[in-house]
């Protein structure tokens, strides 16, 4: 007896879709090839070939065209499902909640409310004021938008950093995970970073512009550091490629010392073992690695065999040349570390490299709720326009052959007729049901509580607390999967201090930089005037600091910019507070810093102009007051 193999693997949850698992019907086979032929395509490695099916898959439910790839699996029924976005509000209520109302870059010691800051302070919120503008001109939440759609409904996104020596700062680009392909070690940690990676897919020929069928690869790869090369043409002369430049002159002196290769200026060549190496101005240690970029197009009638994206023959490609004039074969970017970042929408299991969508778990429900509501559409054309049966002899004049009940028709029935209508307004009501289940199931699976979807009657809301509390599992599913962002942001945020550095743009000169972080907002919905209640009894009655306070209001969404500038402006009326502390440590200059103005000191007393005394003769006694002459004879004291 044959015992069937079960696989299990990052995306074997879609085993059950037939179209997906291959012919089998074991979960075992490849994905169908008329549903997914880029899947199948001759340079896509077969360990990916599940990977890229899954996400055609996962944008198929996304953009309700489901129904499109069963049929190419030989659904003969499946033009007749409704898809009515349900999958798509799934992907952006938790892309929502994920982000928050807004992201803000925060690097550590920036925020200080003294007049005076430590140099690193200072630095701090230079590097956070030069990295928010470069937000704002690369336009960055836009870009985490795009990115994070991706990385929710297809479990990966990536982006990918380059310098633009045109706008002087580096550009933040993002991509489909479908054309990632990263360099896995095969006996290490798949979750480590990867050392070379391809962004690689197929141009369709254009027969309009007279090209062929190609495939496009750019490649990032960490390498040893080599001799500088220079742009130039191969032997045949019809190809852009980068040649190395000449060796130079021998030292007349010493004819016989090793003449060093030639090197990229600031590189420094180790004859002792032969290495290169070169001083990072983000590095305490010189390093022996660069990145090379390579971006090179095939004609798919001139690739032989069965390579894959990684081995692709380099002496059939093209290469591209930018802007400057270099040709991008292994040109040197002068880094130290691949400009790509891949987000995985969650933390991925041991030794993986892959994140799961938003969608994996509910993708069953999606397809009952798809089904419910094809019947339920047929049973409202039944209810709406019912099947009516008439039977009984026609009177003189009147025909019985009835085909269709049109309004304001009237048929005279004889002795003996009748007529019934078939009532389905109680299966309809049944179904709606089922698909209210169905949606609270596929809500409680995926971790979105009604009051998360805004599916929740505000009239019907229970307290604030009970709501709080609802929330409870969202909370754990977003915390999970902003953990798995945090380390990738900072990454990010670290790449682009260091392409400013090695770009040399004038405003870095002499940043060291920093730890940086993307801070998400708030997702929850709050009680602004709750909470502005709290923060205001909190700080009158002193158990809350008046910055933990705005920071409570911040969260909430109340417009506050800047909480140091906020507090200066609260403290610059509280006039109250201010006679109190000076009361208290007699320190004007100290008050004038709490309201924030400069207090002018009060002009000395002149010093008294007195009289000369006259020393040769003594000074005559003043005439005693009488009112002031004290009785004699008791001491002193009145009776």
């Amino acid at each position: 007896m044959g015992l069937r193999e079960v696989v299990i693997h990052a995306w074997s949850w879609l085993n059950y879709k037939p179209v997906y698992s291959g012919h089998h019907g074991d979960g075992t086979g490849m994905p169908n090839r008329r549903a997914f032929p880029e899947a199948n395509a001759m340079w896509v490695p077969e360990e990916d070939q599940k990977r890229l099916a899954a996400y055609k898959l996962l944008t198929a439910y996304d953009q309700n065209q489901a129904f499109e790839l069963a049929e190419a699996a030989g659904d003969v029924h499946a033009r007749e499902k409704r898809e009515f976005g349900d999958p798509s509000m799934f992907v952006e209520t938790v892309m929502s909640h994920v982000l928050g109302r807004e992201q803000t870059i925060t690097v550590d010691g920036a925020e200080h409310d003294t007049d005076q800051p430590t140099p690193e302070q200072a630095a701090a919120a230079r590097i956070q004021e030069l990295l928010r503008d470069w937000a704002e001109a690369e336009q960055l939440p836009m870009r985490i938008q795009q990115c994070e759609r991706k990385s929710v409904s297809l479990g990966d996104g990536v982006y990918r950093l380059a310098w633009d020596p045109k706008r002087m700062r580096p550009t933040l680009r993002v991509h489909d995970p479908g054309f990632y392909f990263p360099c896995l070690p095969e006996d290490g940690d798949a979750g480590d970073y990867p050392t070379r990676v391809h962004f690689a897919w197929e141009l369709p020929a254009d027969e309009r512009r007279g090209t062929k069928a190609r495939i496009r690869r750019i490649t990032y790869e960490l390498d040893w550091i080599r001799p500088a090369t220079g742009s130039g043409v191969d032997e045949s002369g019809r190809r852009a490629v980068r040649a190395p430049l000449p060796p130079a002159e021998p030292d007349p002196a010493n004819p016989d010392a090793e003449v060093p290769p030639p090197l990229t200026p600031g590189d420094v060549y180790h004859p002792e073992n032969g290495g290169i190496s070169r001083q990072y101005p983000w590095n305490d240690q010189p390093a022996y690695v660069t990145c090379y970029l390579t971006d090179a197009t095939w004609l798919l009638e001139d690739i032989k065999g069965t390579p894959d994206v990684d081995s692709l023959p380099l002496e059939t490609a093209t290469f591209a040349t930018r802007g400057d004039g270099e040709v991008l074969d292994h040109l040197d970017l002068l880094i130290d570390f691949l400009p790509v970042i891949h987000v995985p929408n969650t933390v991925p299991p041991a030794e993986e490299h892959w994140g799961q969508s938003s969608l994996a778990k509910v993708l069953q429900v999606f397809d009952e709720l798809a089904s419910s509501d094809t019947d339920s559409a047929k049973a409202s054309a039944t209810t709406g326009s019912p099947m009516i049966g008439l039977w009984g002899k026609a009177t003189a004049g009147a025909g019985m052959d009835v085909q269709e009940v049109t309004p304001g028709l009237m048929v005279k029935l004889g002795e003996g007729g009748g007529m019934t209508a078939l009532d389905t307004s109680k299966n309809l009501a049944e179904l709606r049901d089922h698909i209210h289940d169905l949606e609270d199931r596929a809500a409680k699976i995926a971790r979105l509580p009604a009051v998360a979807l805004g599916t929740l009657d505000p009239s019907q809301a229970p307290s604030g607390y009970a709501m709080d509390v609802s929330l409870g599992p969202l909370d754990a599913l977003i915390a999970s999967m902003r953990l798995a962002r945090d380390h990738k942001y900072a990454l990010l945020l670290k790449m682009v201090q260091r392409l400013y550095l090695a770009g040399q743009h004038p405003d870095w000169s002499g940043v060291t930089p920093m730890p940086a972080k993307l801070a998400f907002g708030s997702y929850k919905p709050t009680d602004k005037q709750g909470v502005l209640t709290l923060v205001t009894d909190g700080v009158s009655g002193g158990v809350l600091s008046l910055e933990t306070g705005l920071k409570m209001l911040i969260e909430a969404g109340f417009p506050i910019d800047d909480a140091a500038e906020e507090i200066e402006r609260i403290q610059s009326r509280q006039f109250d507070q201010a006679v109190k502390l000076a009361d208290a440590t007699g320190d004007t200059q100290l008050v004038g810093a709490f309201l924030g103005v400069k207090v002018t000191e009060p002009d000395p007393a002149p010093t008294p102009n007195l009289p000369p005394v006259n020393v040769s003769q003594p000074a005559q006694p003043a005439a005693a007051d009488p009112a002031q002459q004290q009785p004699q004879g008791n001491g002193g004291n009145t009776p």
